[in-house]
């Protein structure tokens, strides 16, 4: 005679004779846990965008005084540099760096335009989410390039129009005069001798940027330098590493 098998025991539904489905189980410990394991992975996001926000950041070009070697115009697509912020905390910026920097208090002059403070703690949010991703939310920072470092001493110019660092004149094959801001030449200026702890900071547009030379701006102290320019990460066609200086 054959004989029935027994069906595991356990709770059954009362029309099915099925288990229940333990996603319907009104007993929170047997309901899955799927929505607990969002937590540690939206942690871990946070942490590795706190990380890459140590060590680099997106960087809009805001104006036209790094052209040709960094594309910035009113309402054109304008370059975005990612930049390293590890690089100087191992060195000092050198002659040729392109650096990210914040404009220094002692600075009267600038091409930024004036931005008032956020009205509230949300707006400030927002303008500094907008400036880690380099919107151009964050008003605050400019990019030029290193043309001396403290204790070196700087003027303009030769008679061929190029600058001289510690008497000794040098090229600049990424110099860029746009004709709609006067003559292909350089004002002269100097000599000056850079303090310790600064740099000398010009744009590549050289009669169209607002830097060191400017009336009552000079040297940039180190301590304002944001990080180096590395990379062009947007626009797409024109992603690539930036050309190094003299």
């Amino acid at each position: 005679m054959s004989q029935e098998l027994e069906r595991p025991s356990g709770p059954e539904d009362a029309t099915t004779g099925l288990e229940p489905d333990i996603e319907d189980s009104a007993d929170p410990a047997l309901r899955p846990t799927r929505s607990r394991s969002v937590w540690p992975l939206l942690a871990l996001t946070v942490v590795v965008v706190l990380l890459a926000a140590f060590v680099a950041r997106v960087f809009a070009i805001p104006s036209g005084s790094m052209e040709l070697t960094l594309h910035g115009c009113a309402g054109c697509e304008n370059d975005h540099v990612l930049v390293d912020k590890l690089t100087y905390r191992f060195h000092q910026p050198q002659p040729g760096d392109i650096v990210v920097f914040a404009v220094p208090d002692s600075w009267h002059n600038s091409e930024l335009p004036v931005t008032p403070p956020p009205d509230n703690p949300v707006q400030g949010a927002m303008r500094w989410v907008g400036g880690f991703f380099g919107n151009g939310w964050n008003r605050t920072d400019l990019i030029k390039r290193v043309i001396a470092v403290g204790g070196q001493t700087v003027s303009c110019c030769d008679a061929r129009n190029r600058l001289l660092v510690d008497g000794r004149s040098f090229d600049e094959p990424y110099i860029y005069y746009a004709p709609e801001f006067g003559p292909a030449r350089q004002v002269g200026f100097g000599p000056v001798r850079v303090p310790e702890g600064q740099l000398w900071m010009m744009g590549d547009s050289r009669n169209n940027s607002v830097d060191s030379r400017a009336e009552g701006n000079g040297p940039v102290p180190v301590t304002a330098v944001i990080g180096k320019a590395r990379l062009i990460v947007l626009p797409v066609s024109r992603f690539g590493p930036i050309a190094a200086g003299n």
